[in-house]
């Protein structure tokens, strides 16, 4: 019998129908109104990145058209147009974060970029031969290879705290792991696979009673969650622009300034330094001393300007959006006979992972595509994961602030027809 799903009206979450209408927030988005193979498009990859409002194309574009020029250098009004936009940027990114000054956010490409830089900086100084650096099983690769490099560079031990099978950390496991040899905790905030939120700031606490330092990865937090790094008291945060609805190559570390300030610097080059003579450089001050060389400098306005959009809607608005988006989701995917959801941690955000029996996730996201349906199948650089888990891959759908519960009904309908097709 052909399964269809609960008909369902567009509704405002529960409490915050005057600053939120989705329908009016998909207009702000270009990309959503076209057809993929003569259907309409459901973007469901919010995960791997999202789409960019009207705001940011504009942003980029004004940098290109009016203001283009290098920053920090020039004296002429196009340089410094450029250097206020920029650093400007910074001031909406430290204010986004709730650090506690602009000199804290260092613009790297990304959140992978970001966690690379530590271990380049914080690991090569204070990591030594028997230390240990500590992860969980649900980190993505971008939070796992760079300790691997380091720890063998140094000789140093990587550590997995462990979790459940609902996908949610063992926290008594994680506290026992923490120990005298213990140089940092690199920690996901928010899985990119499960979707689980991870209790941060208990686990901060933990690492902070044992004078161990914390990294927090919230390249999936950021988007979807409040994020204040004063109340998390993390040593360092990193998050990705490209899926915070700004452009691609562009992200920001945060971390105390007390610990930048004695971090060596990652890359040499220009705008670096204080000076340069053939026998010693006097590098430059926070936030310079790690922005080597020409920054991404439209990317950084462009986030400045995905960062006002979003402060615009208002970031509890739209969790409470995505919760209840993700409610409905889960409950209609999972009346699916066959389907089985990879991640049903009691805390999440907006993704759904799953496996379905007998078909290869390659096979669910080829016939989706068709049905102008964008998700994404594979391991999701988490391959540790999947095998704690038993499975070579998954498929998984990713929300966002403009996503809209007749998406999720078009989704059923369309694994529907996966299962008519190949089951």
């Amino acid at each position: 019998m052909a399964f269809t799903p609960h008909h369902v009206t567009e509704t405002s979450p529960r409490g915050s129908s005057a600053e939120f209408d989705v329908e009016r927030i998909r207009r702000d988005f270009p990309a959503l109104a076209q057809k993929v193979h003569g259907k309409p498009l459901v973007y469901l990859d919010n995960a791997a990145t999202s789409q960019k409002p009207q705001a940011v194309i504009e942003a980029e574009e004004h940098f290109y058209r009016r203001d283009c020029s290098n920053i920090h250098r020039g004296v002429h009004e196009l340089s410094e147009r450029a250097t206020k936009s920029y650093e400007d940027a910074r001031v909406k990114a430290q204010r986004f974060v709730n650090a506690p000054d602009s000199k804290e956010i260092i613009f790297v490409r990304g959140a992978t970029e970001a966690i690379n830089l530590v271990a380049g900086t914080f690991g090569r100084k204070y990591v030594q031969a028997g230390d240990e650096i500590l992860i969980t099983a649900m980190e993505h690769h971008s939070n796992i290879v760079p300790w691997q490099i380091l720890c063998e560079e140094k000789g140093a031990k990587l550590r997995v705290a462990p979790i459940n099978d609902r996908g949610e950390l063992l926290l008594a496991e994680y506290e026992k792991l923490l120990g005298p040899k213990t140089r940092l905790a690199a920690l996901v905030h928010v899985s990119n696979v499960l979707g689980t939120i991870n209790p941060v700031r208990e686990m901060v606490e933990s690492a902070h009673r044992k004078g161990i330092p914390v990294l927090l990865d919230g390249a999936q937090a950021a988007p979807h969650l409040k994020v204040d790094v004063q109340d998390l008291d993390c040593e360092f945060y990193a998050f990705s622009g490209h899926k915070l609805y700004g452009p691609t190559g562009i992200g920001v570390l945060y971390g105390k300034a007390e610990v930048l300030d004695a971090m060596p610097p990652y890359q040499g080059g220009g705008d670096m330094i204080s000076s340069v003579t053939f026998e010693k450089t006097i590098y430059n001050s926070l936030p310079y001393k790690f922005e080597a060389g020409t920054s991404n400098i439209a990317g950084g306005i462009g986030l400045g300007a995905a960062v006002d959009y979003l402060n615009g809607i208002g970031m509890e608005s739209i969790a409470a959006y995505e919760d209840e988006l993700l409610a409905y989701a889960t409950e209609e995917i999972s009346r699916i006979p066959g389907l089985r959801i990879i991640g049903t941690a009691e805390k999440k955000a907006g993704v759904i992972s799953f496996v379905m029996e007998g078909i290869h996730p390659h096979d669910v996201g080829t016939i989706l595509d068709q049905e102008g349906i964008a998700v994404r199948t594979g391991h999701h650089c988490a391959q540790p994961l999947m095998e704690r888990f038993g499975i070579p891959a998954t498929t998984r759908a990713s929300l966002a602030l403009y996503n809209t519960k007749r998406e999720i009904d078009t989704l059923v309908m369309g694994i529907q027809k996966v299962k008519e097709l190949l089951g």
